[in-house]
């Protein structure tokens, strides 16, 4: 696997690591603290923030080939759904971290980068086990949990049970699954079983309902501070508007899916909050942000979010990004990078609301209000 490595700068919000080890034939040996790190971040969810872990998976559902990483340090190929940088990435820098999580899997991932956190998501999964059938072998969401209590215990080896519970409970955990349950489920093919099942307002609440079960067991596990986005403007997407487009916009019943769950979403989360007397889940609104860029794309410097840079068929949004595909010269004039994907420079954007949006875009509150509270606590 190629590593995307980025350059990421230290923020002022940091802490200190220091480390014991114990190991039966050397007794306790003692690392130096570590000068100046920050917070750890874990990332669960799809796609959108999948940095790699389907690269050791046997699944369709795969980033790992050209022009995948076009404008990556690298320039090559790391598992990212993404021209570049994904908004796990980016959200990355903005907390301080000297690099990215790696993915769980990553066999690099040891030693003093536990430190620095992990990457759990898998492309192609949603909240219900049956999203994302199609791409056989992923990490479907109980099992990213499932990795992140073999990672605790990991991380309880290497620096002990007290400090290791601190990591995680000063942690930033960012989660980003449900689009899939729509475009890879409920809408897959034109008569999918969910949809025969149950009726869009039904099964909205049927994976809200879900949700909130998950959520509660990934609190449960420790964290304190978790943001979790909403779908993007699913209806909206170069591979929607392939198949679905309402003459030449976004599909309306597609739309009406997000419309109808990240209210919903939203709702969850704060009932959730108010329930544990604390703001653990924060609600990112990502339909609106995607959909600031779609509706007046020349505003945030694109000339296209509709078509996406690399693709084909109507859009550039039938089938697989490949080295055969139509690829734009100039992605940064793309909103879309493929057919479902933002492209780094949406990503930016997407996380630039996250990071000092209002509550149109954040509730209740945005990131750099969330470092700005926990560096005094």
């Amino acid at each position: 696997m190629i590593q995307l490595m980025a350059t990421y700068s230290l923020s002022n919000s940091v802490t200190t690591i220091c480390c014991l080890i114990f190991l039966p034939f050397l007794g306790t040996i003692y690392l130096a603290p570590q000068a100046e790190a920050a917070r750890a971040f874990f990332v669960f969810g799809d796609s959108l923030v999948d940095n790699g872990n389907n690269n050791y998976l046997i699944t369709s559902a795969r980033a790992d080939s050209y022009p995948y990483g076009i404008d990556s340090p690298t320039h090559r190929p790391s598992g990212r759904f993404s021209n570049g940088l994904n908004i796990a990435d980016i959200i990355s820098q903005k907390i301080g971290s000297v690099e990215p999580p790696l993915p769980y899997l990553s066999p690099d991932l040891n030693g003093r980068r536990l430190l620095i956190g992990a990457n759990f998501a898998s492309a192609g999964v949603g909240i219900l086990n049956d999203t994302g059938i199609q791409f056989l072998n992923i990490l479907r969401m109980p099992i990213q949990l499932a990795y992140f209590q073999e990672y605790q215990r990991r991380v309880q080896a290497l620096i002990g049970r007290d400090q290791a519970k601190r990591l995680i409970e000063q942690s930033l955990v960012l989660i980003t699954v449900g689009g899939n349950d729509f475009v890879n489920n409920y809408y897959l093919g034109p008569s999918s079983a969910r949809s025969r099942q149950l009726p869009l307002p039904r099964y909205v609440k049927y994976v809200i309902s879900e949700y909130e079960k998950l959520l509660m067991n990934l609190y449960k596990l420790g964290p304190r501070r978790i943001l979790v986005t909403g779908t993007g403007a699913m209806g909206c997407v170069p591979g929607e508007l392939a198949t679905r487009a309402t003459n030449g916009g976004c599909s309306a019943e597609v739309q009406r899916a997000g419309a109808l769950y990240n209210p919903q979403l939203d709702q969850m989360l704060k009932g959730l909050n108010k329930k544990l007397g604390k703001d653990v889940f924060i609600s990112a609104n990502n339909g609106q942000m995607h959909l600031d860029f779609i509706n007046n794309p020349r505003a945030f410097g694109f000339t296209n979010s509709k078509v996406a840079c690399c693709g084909q068929g109507p859009y550039n949004g039938v089938g697989l990004c490949t080295f055969l595909s139509n690829l734009c010269p100039n992605r940064a004039l793309y909103a879309f990078w493929d057919a479902f994907h933002p492209s780094e420079k949406a990503n930016r954007i997407i996380v630039q609301k996250m990071n000092s949006g209002s509550i149109r875009y954040m509730s209740p509150m945005n990131l750099s209000t969330i470092m700005a509270l926990d560096s005094t606590t």
